[in-house]
């Protein structure tokens, strides 16, 4: 292994590679920052233009847009309340309230920082662990699959919010989302009420821009109705150093990136699950969690570093097995074998260089996130928030209409986009969580393929579903996070009650 990075280094120092990994990063800080737009994308659109350059280039683009992309949806998410990808929407909840009270710039720079740090530690990971935690990989079936995403769903709706119904009731709604279009075991349709615009499925990042961009969009244009034209347009402090007072969150980054690498070696559990696992693990080990959601920037720093500590963890069965771990490592699997490289052990006999060159990318790309996304970007990026409402308003839409269009080339999502806002903004003013619907979209189709093919396996029986220690052990975390905010509750009532006796 040492030898393979040793002598992948000159490669990847040549100045085409280093180039090559600027133009990715900073592109891909810019498609993050978009509504609608995602590393999936960007890596796609790029693949077919990368035929005539040499692997090892392309490979270093598509690592600078993937980690690039990550940290971009932080972006919109701390300034507008508007996820750009996925993974970001956990970093809406402290990252919009520290921006509302003028600390935009710092929270864009923890945002970066953390991504930094969760992104290099995936990447050493990478380069020193593949084997081991592939072995791990192994010992997941899809039994052990469906309770991860169970418990990544039970954690995210009971965790958060101040109501765990309310909590659970969007999860419910998410998963009702999840099963519309074919379904993947049976090939039937469900749900599609004889529209062909609903047989694939209801797109994440149509979900995801009604539900979390279109309420704040029109918040802005409620705010700008009852404003004057300049009224109230938001005063930004001047932004602390980078480093300033980053050895607080060091913590913080060990326990986030270690989540964010366990659930990157599972193929299909994603960012999302990895940043709310880690924002909610930060918010339960605080010492005030009330503080969380109200702009305590530990929050903003633990879902940044979790969503990108997936980032090379899910490249692990990638290259290892020929696994996806994610949608956009499925693209990375696309480039590579359109560079005549075959995933799997004979990756690291036949091309070392190459594969060992790309895991030294993806650990530079997360450094250079710092200069370019600390440095550049928070800076010129928090200066949206000085845009008049008015004016700020219509182009936001105009860039979700164009996102969410360009999706899947088709109007239909973009009537469905309006109809999710209107839902979300609903939701929102009724105090029900937005967070558990986005995520019971995302794994709501893993969850239920995994629990059906469980039960095909077991051929009627059952305890085979609860037989494994893996999954014996989950189920116990799910119980634990269930029932733990119960035994809070009784407590409090206790407590409240014994003034009174």
């Amino acid at each position: 292994m040492w030898d393979g990075l040793i002598h992948a280094l000159p490669g990847v120092f040549a100045w085409q590679n280093v180039l090559a990994m600027i133009v990715g990063v900073v592109g891909g800080i810019v498609i993050g920052a978009l509504p609608g737009l995602s590393a999936t994308m960007g890596i796609a659109v790029l693949i077919p233009l990368t035929f005539g350059m040499e692997p090892l280039v392309a490979l270093g683009m598509m690592a600078g847009i993937y980690n690039g992309a990550m940290y971009g949806g932080a972006i919109p998410a701390v300034l507008l309340r508007i996820p750009g990808t996925p993974a970001a929407v956990a970093t809406t909840f402290d990252g919009y309230p520290m921006a509302q009270r003028g600390d935009a710039a710092r929270a864009l720079q923890i945002s970066c920082l953390s991504s930094a740090a969760g992104g290099g530690m995936s990447a050493l990971a990478l380069m020193l662990l593949a084997p081991p935690l592939v072995l791990v990989t192994l010992l997941f079936g899809p039994a052990e699959y469906f309770w991860v995403a169970l418990f990544g769903l039970a954690s995210v709706s009971v965790l958060l919010g101040k109501d765990p119904v309310k909590g659970l009731i969007s999860a419910g709604f998410g998963l009702l989302l999840a099963t519309v279009g074919i379904d993947n075991v049976s090939g039937h349709e469900r749900f599609t009420f004889d529209s062909m615009y609903l047989t694939g499925g209801l797109h994440v990042v149509v979900v995801l821009t009604g539900l979390y961009a279109l309420p704040p969009i029109l918040m802005l244009c409620e705010d700008a109705a009852k404003r004057a034209a300049g009224e109230g347009m938001a005063v930004l402090r001047a932004s602390a150093g980078l480093f300033y007072q980053w050895t607080s969150f060091i913590r913080t980054w060990i326990r986030s990136s270690l989540i964010g690498i366990a659930i990157g070696i599972l193929p299909g559990a994603g960012g999302s699950l990895a940043a709310f696992l880690s924002y909610n693990e930060e918010k339960r080990s605080a010492k005030n969690p009330a503080a969380y959601g109200k702009g305590e920037p530990r929050g903003v720093a633990a879902a940044e570093c979790g969503n990108n500590a997936d980032n090379a963890a899910a490249l692990i069965p990638a290259l290892t097995l020929g696994v996806p771990g994610s949608a956009v490592t499925a693209v990375i699997l696309g480039g590579l074998l359109v560079h005549g490289l075959q995933p799997g052990p004979a990756l690291f006999r036949d091309h070392a260089d190459t594969v060992y060159g790309f895991m030294i990318q993806m650990l530079l790309t997360s450094m250079l996130l710092v200069f370019f996304g600390g440095v550049l970007a928070s800076r010129i990026f928090a200066n949206v928030l000085r845009i008049p409402p008015a004016i700020l308003a219509p182009c936001l839409l105009a860039l979700c209409v164009v996102g969410v269009y360009s999706v899947q080339d088709s109007m239909f999502d973009v009537y469905l986009m309006f109809g999710f806002g209107l839902i979300g903004y609903a939701m929102d003013r009724l105090g029900f969580p937005l967070a558990p619907v986005v995520l019971g979209v995302v794994l709501g189709g893993m969850a239920e393929m995994n629990l059906r093919m469980a039960l095909i396996i077991a051929q009627g029986d059952n305890w085979l579903l609860l037989s494994s220690t893996v999954s014996q052990i989950i189920i116990a975390m799910i119980l634990l996070v269930l029932f733990v905010p119960l035994i809070r509750h009784l407590r409090e009532r206790r407590r409240e009650q014994r003034p009174a006796e």
